[in-house]
């Protein structure tokens, strides 16, 4: 049945898995477009390369704009300058053209000749730097040519120098600057260019230019400006024939155009970054070279034309400049680009990185989820199957140990009793075994809980001394504890698990130790540091030896007198603190301190003189299923999981647990657990009450404790202390004997020892040697006064002994160690004859007469599927007088619990066939629900009153798992009971549901 659980229970969170993978996956839109994201890349770096050719291009078109701007500006610049100078040249030849009309024509005779023109002409040549030469050509008619001939001398010639042939009219030169004397005597309408000229200028009354031609002599390229010279002054308004009629003469000046621009260049900076070209375009079709070469533009990237105004309207003439090399590359854009891209693709490439980084972290986090899924799920199988295999173990181990239980209450011979009990003990060693695993597994799976009650530390470490004082006895090993009294009496903590936490530590002292001695050590933590400090002063200052010689052998001053591993626990820390105990503070600061704190950190420390662990498997101790060596499991047993768990539980508890392990002389481990201070004044007011009954009858007595070692008469004196008696300790009985005998007197005096306790090594091997007490003067002044009590305390001791000390004089009671507070006082009050009689009706609470008085005539229903567990739960409950009925199903369960029914309790499992305990109490307190409304509908909302029908059902099953517990309180059960269980567990879960009846 249980198979088929787990089984339905592993689909079922198979399927809850999926479910949860399905639902719980999602994209966002990276993830969801992964595929697009190397596209992405590619598109993001073909965009960006365009960007940058665009930024490239953008860029280098603005330097070549600039570039013009600056060509542009030079050109001009340079075409304004060589029109200025133009200018001023063409009004220097007008002005000379006014002098000779003035001085030649209107004087008579005339004030000019050649010598006289050339003179000034030379003269003031620099004011016409950009004319070759003048010279002035008279108009001469065909009729007038002889006399002109005869009168100067010469005759008129053409430009190829022969004699001018008949025309209507000519042009010689008859005055010419000495630069262009060759030209005196040609007539200049002998050339077809010249001609024109002169008829245009004639014509016009302005200058006028010829196109460019070479000019005679230096055979540069230029033109010539021609001005006409009238011999009459010109009314305002002149017609052409008035003009023609008038003109005498023409003034011409020879502009060298290549020498005009190159001095006209050389003048200015940077002449060698562009070349200019000047061009005469009056016929647009075929342009004349002025300046420079005809071809050369056409090598030139860039261009820029610059008009040029030089006086003549029917000429038209221009500048084209461009620069002597091309463009340079632009690197200014050429890196900018390059750099933008570069950048472009860096934040390409991190944006994908970072798309690909957040793709894998979204698969991770995918991946984790569903592997958080999975491991959850685990986790839930993992708590099912472990509260499986602990039901389908449990349930046989309770029938085991139940079934034990009883035939131990029948008659049954020793050895068949013997059987039986190593069976039981047995089986509980397999149900510890079990727990420590389960422990663990919840601890490992983060499930483990602790429950936060009130509760007496005192009482649990004298509990766990209890369970180990056969086997420390059996060893002869010295077992005891010390609590400091500033730990208070009652804390708030776990203490069932503080309690796994005690039994382990000294369960494997007790384990690994065959002599000496096992002391269990709780103070408050805060006090540590200054005992340890105070420790390494005196170590530091020269302080006395840890141990003496003793006939022959080293003793050590600790409890046993062995050596223990753990300097630091030695008898001159102890003592400091037990002095700092009897040191009485101020109550108010008690108080105070009590109050203003709300938690106390305890320090535990368990001290050993066993093996101790070998240093090689020191660092491996807290590791589970690990052990010292192979041979430790072999020797001693066990798993290897106790101190596992117990650090584990050590750390939950707000603690940490160390140790210090010398081979061969002992472990001590030490470890703190903070506790929370109770609050609650009422918690265990019987056990309160019982403490104080014990302290009230012996409070006042005195008692002598003989002990030649220190540490363990310290001890016990600090339990004798508990119950409020007043101790000296001594190291003999013959000082003990002295000292009676002087605080004694022949009337008995109050202040003598009442109690004399001898450690049996102190009377058998110390200096007392075995001394009858008989035989001690127990006489003041002669008097002989009462004897004490004299009590033997062992931690073994032999028949021989026992009778060799009741010969010497001690009492029949012997006190055997591990001492406990109850065991003490119980022994103190047989020797002494004091404490309360028990009265009838008194006894304990767990009493037999009391359960019985309890369970008699009580009708308890056992529901269970289990055969063998409904025979033990019935046989335990029938002990006490209930009447017990059992069936085997939820159903059967809910038909006999029909209202009305006479049940007055249940105890139901949980894990059945057809209907499980969870539903079957569901409906039964539903049934219970419906019954009860009719009776409650009067009753005031305040009222307290429940209704009459509820039947206490308490759950009654093997799962040990937290939330098996709470969901047995949600579906309305009233307690649990865990399997396997004992009869006192079934007594605990039902007897506070009736009340004690009186006898």
């Amino acid at each position: 049945m249980g198979l088929k659980l787990q089984q339905s229970h592993h689909h079922s969170v198979a399927v809850k898995v999926n479910e949860q993978m399905g639902t719980k996956r999602g994209y966002t839109f990276i993830q969801a477009n992964r595929a697009w994201l190397p596209k992405f890349l590619l598109l993001w770096v073909m965009v960006m390369a365009f960007l940058s050719a665009w930024i490239y291009k953008k860029m280098d078109a603005d330097n070549k704009v600039r570039r013009e701007e600056v060509l542009s500006s030079m050109c001009d610049q340079r075409a304004r300058m060589l029109q200025d100078q133009f200018s001023v040249s063409v009004n220097h030849v007008h002005a000379l053209a006014i002098l000779v009309s003035t001085f030649h024509y209107y004087k008579n005779p005339s004030a000019i000749d050649q010598e006289t023109f050339a003179e000034y002409t030379a003269r003031t040549a620099f004011e016409r730097p950009l004319l070759g030469g003048v010279a002035y050509a008279e108009r001469v008619v065909h009729s007038e040519r002889e006399k002109f001939e005869r009168q100067h001398g010469w005759t008129i010639k053409t430009m190829q120098r022969e004699p001018s042939p008949i025309r209507d009219e000519y042009a010689p030169v008859i005055f010419s600057q000495e630069t262009v004397s060759y030209i005196e005597s040609l007539d200049m309408m002998s050339g077809e260019e010249d001609r024109e000229n002169i008829l245009r200028a004639r014509a016009t009354g302005k200058a006028v230019l010829t196109s460019p031609f070479r000019l005679l002599g230096s055979h540069h390229l230029g033109v010539v400006l021609t001005f006409p010279v009238y011999k009459s002054k010109l009314p305002l308004r002149v017609t052409v024939e008035e003009r023609i009629e008038a003109t005498a003469g023409y003034l011409g000046g020879a502009f060298d155009v290549e020498s005009l621009v190159e001095n006209l260049l050389g003048q200015l900076a940077g002449n060698q970054a562009i070349l200019v070209n000047v061009y005469d375009v009056t016929n647009s079709s075929d342009p004349l070279i002025m300046y420079g070469h005809q071809n050369q533009d056409d090598d030139l990237v860039m261009l820029h034309e610059s008009k040029l105004d030089f006086g003549d309207p029917f000429r038209k003439h221009h500048m084209i400049c461009g620069y002597h090399q091309k463009a340079p590359t632009s690197w200014t854009a050429l890196t900018t680009a390059f750099l933008f891209f570069v950048i472009c693709l860096l934040v390409g490439y991190i944006l994908y990185g970072a798309a690909i980084h957040i793709v894998k972290v979204e698969d991770d986090f995918h991946e984790m989820q569903e592997l958080k899924v999975r491991a959850e799920a685990a986790d839930v199988a993992k708590s099912q199957f472990l509260a499986t295999v602990s039901h389908e173990i449990r349930t046989p181990m309770n029938g085991i140990l139940g079934m034990l239980a009883l035939l131990l209450d029948t008659d049954l011979s020793s050895t068949q009793r013997d059987y039986a009990q190593t069976a039981q003990v047995c089986g509980k060693a397999l149900i510890t075994l079990i727990n420590e695993v389960l422990d663990r597994a919840k601890i490992e799976a983060g499930r483990f809980e602790l429950e936060t009650v009130p509760f007496d530390l005192r009482s649990i470490l004298d509990d766990v001394l209890s369970l180990f004082s056969e086997k420390s006895r059996n060893k002869g090993v010295e077992l005891a504890v010390f609590v400091s009294d500033k730990v208070p009496q009652t804390v708030m903590g776990d203490p069932g698990r503080f309690r796994q936490i005690i039994t382990n530590l000294v369960g494997n002292s007790v384990k690994f130790t065959e002599r000496g001695h096992i002391f269990v050590k709780v103070h408050l933590a805060e006090n540590t540091k200054a005992i340890v400090d105070a420790k390494a002063e005196t170590c530091l200052n020269g302080g006395s030896d840890e141990g003496v010689m003793i006939s022959g052998a080293q003793q050590f001053k600790t409890l046993s007198g062995y050596e223990a591993a753990d300097e630091r626990n030695s008898w001159d820390s102890f003592k400091q603190l037990i002095a700092d105990e009897e040191r009485r503070y101020d109550a108010s600061n008690m108080k105070v301190a009590d109050e203003a704190s709300v938690s106390v950190t305890l320090m535990v420390s368990v001290e050993d003189t066993g093996i101790g662990i070998p240093l090689i498997a020191q660092d491996r101790v807290f590791m589970p299923f690990m052990q010292a060596d192979s041979s430790t499991s072999r020797n001693y047993g066990g798993t290897g999981i106790g101190l596992s768990i117990t650090k584990c539980l050590v750390e939950l508890m707000g603690g940490h647990i160390s140790f210090i392990s010398r081979p061969q002389v002992g472990s001590t481990f030490s470890f703190t657990a903070v506790f929370g201070r109770s609050k609650k004044a009422s918690f265990s007011d019987t056990k309160k009450s019982n403490a104080e009954d014990l302290a009230s009858c012996f409070r006042g007595l005195k008692a002598i404790v003989v002990d030649g070692k220190p540490v363990r008469a310290a001890l016990t004196r600090y339990h004798l202390k508990r119950l409020g008696i007043v101790v000296e300790v001594t190291s003999s009985v013959k000082i003990a004997a002295s000292a009676c005998g002087k605080n004694g007197s022949s009337c008995g005096s109050k202040t003598q020892p009442d109690i004399i306790l001898v450690e049996k090594d102190s009377w058998l091997s110390g200096e007392d040697g075995g001394l009858s007490l008989r035989t001690l003067d127990w006489k003041q002044n002669g008097h002989v006064f009462k004897l004490p009590k004299m009590i033997l305390l062992a931690t073994n001791i032999t028949n021989a002994e026992l009778e060799k000390a009741k010969a010497a004089g001690f009492a029949d009671t012997t006190i055997i160690k591990p001492m406990r507070a109850s065991m003490v006082a119980a022994c103190l009050q047989q020797v002494l004859g004091i404490g309360k009689r028990r009265q009838p009706g008194k006894d304990m609470l767990n009493g037999s007469s009391v359960l019985r008085n309890l369970l008699c005539g009580k009708k308890i229903l056992v529901v269970d599927d289990n055969m063998v567990n409904r025979r033990v739960a019935a046989g335990a409950l029938k002990k006490f007088g209930a009447t017990v009925e059992c069936v085997e199903s939820g159903k059967a369960a809910l038909k006999l619990l029909q209202l009305p029914h006479c049940f007055d309790a249940c105890f139901m499992d949980i894990q059945m066939p057809e209907m499980d305990g969870f539903e079957a109490t569901r409906r039964i307190r539903m049934m219970e629900s419906q019954a009860n409304e009719p009776m409650n509908g009067g009753i005031d909302e305040g009222s307290a009153w429940k209704g009459e029908w509820h039947v206490p059902i308490l759950a009654m099953t093997a799962d040990v798992i937290h939330a098996t517990y709470d969901e047995c309180l949600k579906c309305g059960m009233d307690g649990y009971v865990s399997k396997p269980f004992e009869e006192e567990n079934l007594y605990q879960a039902v007897a506070k549901f009736f009340k004690a009846k009186p006898i």
